[in-house]
């Protein structure tokens, strides 16, 4: 299959799953982003501070759809880098 790496830099930046189908991010607004995932993607989340998250399926075009969503929920800025990469 194919799969994405992700990291979220930021402090007190985190990702957890809520079930298999819920990933919520908390990346400094003051409210949680939270994300459906479609089926036929799975996402894992790890790390130390739960700062790497994994998008990994058999059909390439929806995992990069699903990467896509995700870092797009906070960009990393361009002076200290904080967002998902």
């Amino acid at each position: 299959g194919y799969s994405h790496e992700l990291e979220i830099h930021g402090v007190g930046f985190k990702a957890s799953m809520k079930g298999k189908d819920q990933l919520t991010l908390s990346v400094g607004y003051s409210h949680d982003v939270v994300l459906k995932i479609p089926a036929g993607v799975d996402v894992k989340v790890g790390g130390a501070k739960f700062d790497q998250i994994n998008v990994s399926g058999i059909d390439k075009q929806a995992v990069g759809e699903v990467a896509a969503v995700i870092r797009a929920s906070r960009k990393p800025e361009p002076y200290q880098g904080k967002g998902v990469r």
